[in-house]
C-alpha cells in the first residue's frame, strides 16, 4: 500500500513569484512524496521573471494559477509555509492542526534593468531550492522538522 503523499500549502501575498517558485522547485524535486500548492493574501498573476528563471532550470510554472488563499480554506495540509512577512501575520488559523513554518525571502525588484532584475531573481531561486531542498530532505528522511532551521 502506498503512502499518501503529505500536503504542502506555500503562502506569500502576491502568489506571483517566490510562492510560484517554491511551488514549481517543489514539486519538481519532492513530487512524488509532496503534493504542493501555492496560494497568496492578494493574488496578481504569475510574475513573467520568476516563469523565465524556472525555465532556465527547466522547470515550467506558466501553466500554475495564482490564487486566493481562501480556495483552500476547506483543505488541510501537512506543512503551511509562509515566505514573506505579511503572508506570514495574515495567515489565518483555518489551517488547524498543521505545521505552520515561516522561511522568509526578500521580494525581488519590480523595476529597474532587466539584467540585473534577472540576476537577482536567479538568486532567490537558487536559494529557495537550497533551503527547502535541506529541510524536505530532512522531513522525508526522518518525520522530524526543526523549525529554526527553516528562518532564512
Amino acid at each position: 500500500m502506498e503512502t499518501p503523499k503529505k500536503k504542502v500549502l506555500f503562502l506569500c501575498t502576491g502568489n506571483s513569484c517566490r510562492s510560484q517558485m517554491a511551488e514549481g522547485l517543489t514539486r519538481n524535486d519532492f513530487g512524488e512524496s509532496l503534493e504542493v500548492c501555492s496560494a497568496g493574501t492578494t493574488p496578481q498573476g504569475l510574475d513573467p521573471l520568476a516563469v523565465a528563471v524556472m525555465g532556465e532550470i527547466g522547470i515550467n510554472i506558466s501553466n500554475q494559477k495564482s490564487e486566493h488563499l481562501s480556495a483552500y480554506e476547506a483543505e488541510q495540509f501537512d506543512y503551511v509555509i509562509t515566505l514573506c512577512g505579511d503572508a506570514h501575520e495574515t495567515c489565518p488559523l483555518f489551517f488547524g492542526g498543521v505545521k505552520r513554518l515561516h522561511m522568509g525571502f526578500p521580494d525581488p525588484p519590480k523595476t529597474g534593468p532587466e539584467e540585473q532584475r534577472m540576476t537577482i531573481y536567479r538568486r532567490l531561486r537558487d536559494d529557495m531550492r537550497r533551503q527547502l531542498t535541506t529541510y524536505f530532505n530532512q522531513v522525508l528522511q526522518t518525520g522530524v522538522t526543526d523549525e529554526h532551521s527553516c528562518r532564512h
